[in-house]
């Protein structure tokens, strides 16, 4: 049998490499236009940023140790610009010419390209996309040939991890994001967390502003806002997104959808024998059914050994797993992460949802260097199932999303949460992990032990109710909603007719630092017979969607 594929790195070695493994005798070759057919595609940022010294770290695999390990014959510089699913056959332009290669079994996995906007003057050899070694390694030549100032169009993963190398290696830096804040997939609230550690580390943040033209220049080129403001810079990374590199394969009869290939559950397109997967590839979101691509290695590297598995074992190959969407990224000192669905997704879904925000340590507080994360989960509204979760600290994100990802994936609801026998001492966690408190949170707003109000509704509350602020008088007097009523919640039992004359009939709601102590005083509230509600995250949330400009301070 002969195995074709198109395109390295992720999705395309990883089939390689099973269907060896799966049987020996397959003649499998692997197609690649570019230099490299096996690369840290995600290292790339750290080589700008030096972090990682060596190019040649960024090469995981070469065609001569994968000829030497597993067979395979892997042929660079070769670009396949045609494909005839009749007679089974693609053709390759080469240094040499064209050639046609038969096959049995042919796999796409071209990846995606930089999306390139209608910005007038991206042509200019100062501007760079990164995507490849050869972006990698242009970016830190001019950083070593005396850059100072850089300019990073899109923020999102590759953009601020590009921001951040920038930095890291001294430069200016200005991010411009279109979008209304840093990482669009990221709700207000956890962006708010990475837009105030990029300005600590001294990247400039503009967002919610589009770039209309880059103008070159003798010594430096001229970013152009759509607000007329003029940034100048040495270099400029365009990070604004992907899309599908399809166009060959859709002419040829691949069926797409806005670019990207339609497959079934084992990878198959609508042409016989002709297999695709990875960015290029129209994926189904596991919490909202949506398709849409998913431009992440993991599940590209899954995805390729499930339809090698399908080529050499039929039988016995298990479908490609849906995707839950889990994403990773540090920023200076902080780590934001994510999995499943965001609030967007689920409102555009049409999913009835509720949000609970949460501010644990990583691990135990009386153990020194416990750092406070910002948590927020999304479950469904009536039974809890975990629908998506996101993370933002100095520390321990990473394990708790990990640990959400897998019970989205095993659709786990919030009750499910608090059962879990997660490891616990108190150098690495709490007895009741962040995990599980988000399912005590999750389970008391399903039984309806637990009311939430949220940030976003404090215009509509503020005439509508009283706001009791149950936080310590020092608390209150730093920062605190107008005409908010402050009652100690140590001090709520004794006062608590103050509260209800206060009220005069209408509902009340409750706030604290964090969630913790105004859901204890919201259960003193309802068990006295009032409408109460707690705010979810408390101020510390609240903060991060309304900013400071909402609060008053009295000496």
């Amino acid at each position: 049998m002969r195995i074709v594929i198109v395109g390295g790195v992720a999705a395309g070695m990883s089939a390689a490499a099973r269907a060896r493994r799966l049987d020996e005798h397959a003649e499998i070759i692997v197609l690649e236009r570019g230099p490299y057919v096996s690369f840290a595609n995600c290292g790339l940022p750290y080589y700008v940023g030096g972090e990682i010294a060596d190019r040649a770290r960024l090469l995981v695999q070469t065609p001569e140790s994968l000829r030497a390990a597993l067979d395979l014959d892997v042929r660079t510089h070769h670009e396949v610009v045609g494909l005839d699913a009749d007679a089974k056959s693609v053709t390759v332009r080469t240094a040499e010419g064209e050639l046609r290669l038969d096959y049995d079994a042919l796999i796409l996995a071209p990846g995606a390209v930089a999306v390139r906007p209608p910005i007038a003057g991206l042509d200019s050899p100062r501007v760079r996309t990164l995507r490849t070694v050869d972006d990698a390694v242009a970016l830190r030549e001019r950083v070593e040939a005396g850059a100072t100032k850089a300019v990073v169009l899109g923020a999102g993963f590759i953009g601020i991890e590009a921001a951040e190398a920038l930095r890291m290696q001294g430069l200016e830096v200005d991010v411009v994001e279109f979008a209304p804040h840093v990482l669009p997939p990221l709700e207000v609230e956890t962006a708010a967390l990475v837009t105030a550690e990029l300005r600590r580390l001294g990247i400039t943040v503009n967002d919610g502003i589009a770039a209309q033209a880059v103008e070159a220049g003798d010594e430096r080129d001229t970013v152009v806002l759509s607000d007329g403001r003029r940034i100048e810079a040495d270099l400029v990374v365009l990070s604004v997104g992907v899309r599908p590199d399809t166009a060959v394969f859709e002419a040829a009869g691949v069926a797409c959808d806005r670019g990207a290939m339609l497959v079934d559950e084992h990878g198959r397109t609508n042409l016989a024998g002709v297999y695709a997967a990875g960015d290029a590839v129209v994926s189904t979101d596991r919490v909202t059914g949506v398709r849409r691509p998913v431009a992440l290695a993991g599940p590209a590297n899954r995805a390729g050994r499930r339809i090698a598995d399908h080529i050499l074992r039929p039988e016995r190959a298990r479908p490609i797993p849906s995707a839950v969407g889990t994403a990773i990224v540090r920023v200076g000192e902080l780590t934001a992460a994510m999995t499943g669905a965001n609030r967007s997704s689920l409102e555009q879904a049409g999913i009835a949802f509720d949000t609970l925000h949460l501010h644990p340590a990583q691990h135990a507080g009386y153990f020194p260097g416990a750092q406070q994360m910002a948590l927020v989960v999304h479950i469904r509204r009536g039974d809890g199932l975990v629908l998506g979760a996101q993370g933002v600290g100095p520390s321990g994100v990473d394990k708790r999303i990990d640990v959400l990802a897998s019970a989205i994936r095993a659709g786990m609801t919030a009750d499910d949460l608090i059962d879990l026998d997660l490891a616990y001492s108190p150098i690495y966690g709490s007895a009741k992990d962040p995990v599980n408190l988000a399912g005590m949170v999750g389970s008391n707003v399903v039984d309806g032990t637990l009311k939430l109000w949220y940030a976003e509704q404090w215009e509509q509350l503020r005439g509508e109710s009283l706001i009791l602020d149950v936080r310590s008088t020092a608390e209150f007097a730093s920062g605190a909603l107008p005409g908010s009523l402050n009652v100690p919640h140590t001090e709520l039992r004794a006062r608590l007719d103050e509260v209800v004359a206060a009220a005069a009939g209408r509902p009340v709601r409750v706030l604290c630092a964090s969630g913790v102590r105004s859901h204890i005083a919201n259960r003193v509230l309802v068990q006295a017979g009032l409408d109460s509600a707690s705010l979810s995250g408390g101020m510390l949330t609240l903060r991060a969607v309304l900013g400071e400009s909402v609060l008053v301070r009295s000496a």
